[in-house]
């Protein structure tokens, strides 16, 4: 790459990586400065080190539960999401109106908006009025408590996630699909291969990279969920979908303690950090071998 080249490819970053560095970098380095410091009213701060750190791990049980739920909310909805995603590439790859119709169908939740999606979901999982109960009741199957029972609201944010999230990832593979020669196919079915065999030993070990980054993303997107719990259930009931994301919340704005709140956001980045390091090394040892 010549000296010409390498300007013009800095020009051209340059605006993402300004906006990246202020709101995305700045934010997370002000979070982590503000961590240690300690709030005793609205102006009164001093710095405190590590103590809301170690008020976190050794005297907050209210964060370990969180971050329970936070990581079997992550641990189900990430592998579900991606593998609906994946089945849906696979069903509706190709050319066509009737595909294109329905990819665009498939696609149009990601597009609505976080907030107007929860309300319309807490309209319909309504325990009394809800569309769901009226259709199960049709079905003969009892009404259900949904979003108000300790054993069903987690599994409603996760159904309501991967209904959300599917779509736009499946157009990430539908791009990798499309980006794999189709003179790799051809060649295969001259060997004999069926459909299934091309896409177990063909298309999924060449969408590994772009399966790396899919897991790794929408790993980090649940981990920071916070407009469904804040408008449909509020961490309730009894702290069974308080997510670490509206316990910050809460901490910073309902009790009135930043540094705990930027404590256990700072945390959650580094967790994230780790956990997406350790995603993508698995991913490319699974599908690069």
């Amino acid at each position: 790459m010549t000296s010409r080249d390498s300007k013009a490819a800095v020009a051209f970053l340059a605006p993402a990586l300004i906006l990246l560095g202020f709101f995305r970098l700045w934010p997370a380095a002000r979070s982590l400065a503000e961590s240690l410091r300690g709030w005793s009213g609205a102006e009164a701060r001093a710095f405190v080190g590590l103590a809301n750190y170690r008020y976190l791990f050794q005297e907050d049980p209210v964060f370990w539960s969180s971050v329970q739920v936070t990581l079997k909310y992550a641990v189900i909805a990430s592998p579900i999401t991606v593998a609906a995603a994946l089945g849906l590439a696979f069903l509706l790859r190709g050319k066509g109106r009737r595909l294109s119709f329905l990819r665009t169908l498939c696609f149009l939740p990601s597009a609505v908006s976080l907030s107007v999606m929860a309300v319309v979901w807490g309209l319909m999982l309504d325990p009394y009025y809800g569309l769901a109960n009226s259709i199960l009741k049709r079905l003969g199957v009892p009404p259900q408590p949904f979003l108000s029972s300790t054993n069903q609201a987690l599994a409603c944010l996760i159904l309501i996630a991967v209904w959300r999230n599917a779509g736009y990832w499946m157009m990430f593979f539908l791009a990798g699909m499309e980006s794999i020669p189709k003179e790799v196919y051809e060649a295969s079915a001259l060997d004999g291969a069926s459909s299934q065999q091309q896409a177990w030993r063909i298309t999924i070990p060449l969408l590994a990279r772009t399966m790396s980054f899919v897991l790794v993303a929408n790993t980090t997107f649940n981990f920071v969920t916070f407009a469904p719990v804040f408008i449909l259930t509020r961490g309730g009931p009894i702290g069974s979908t308080n997510l670490l994301m509206y316990e910050a919340y809460k901490s910073a704005f309902v009790y009135l303690d930043p540094g705990r709140a930027m404590a256990m956001s700072s945390l959650t980045l580094l967790g994230v950090l780790i956990l997406s390091i350790v995603q993508l090394k698995l991913a490319r040892a699974r599908f690069e071998c």
